[in-house]
């Protein structure tokens, strides 16, 4: 595995431990981990560990787009909120939530690494700071933005 998205999170105290030895374990073996954080406020594990990358949810459906958080532990946004996803009997429900959010870092990450494999979690979160809607400006990013897609 290559990336991996955790669309879960708790609060509860007593998760504390194990999920910071898995969120260690992956990050040494150079599994980047994309985390949901918690939809209630409050600690949220994993998403709160360092070597993680963290997102909530923000308006908008672009896949393409998501933000940077300049006060975290949350540390992206990408569309979460009034996402049309599959339901029972084939069906649709319209949902709101982190782990709608999460699935497009994932896939950002992935898309990063398939162009640039072995990058270490700190270097793509670097990378995904530089790419986001928010960042300062294009030129201090180095960045070419061509129809809505951002290439490196």
């Amino acid at each position: 595995m290559h990336v991996c998205n955790l669309s879960l999170s708790t609060g509860r105290s007593e998760f504390f431990g194990l999920f910071h030895e898995l969120a260690d374990l992956a990050y040494f073996r150079r599994i980047p981990l994309v985390c949901a954080a918690n939809n209630n406020p409050g600690a949220s594990y994993p998403s709160l560990y360092g070597v993680v990358l963290s997102v909530a949810a923000h308006e908008g459906s672009d896949p393409e787009r998501f933000d940077v958080n300049p006060s975290p532990p949350v540390e992206f946004g990408a569309p979460g909120l009034d996402v049309r996803v599959p339901w029972l009997q084939r069906g649709y429900l319209t949902a709101t939530g982190n782990s709608f959010a999460t699935p497009h870092i994932a896939g950002l990450v992935a898309r990063i690494l398939g162009k640039h494999p072995g990058l270490t979690v700190f270097q793509l979160k670097t990378i995904l700071y530089a790419l986001a809607a928010n960042a300062s400006s294009e030129q201090a990013t180095g960045t070419e933005h061509v129809s809505g897609v951002t290439r490196l």
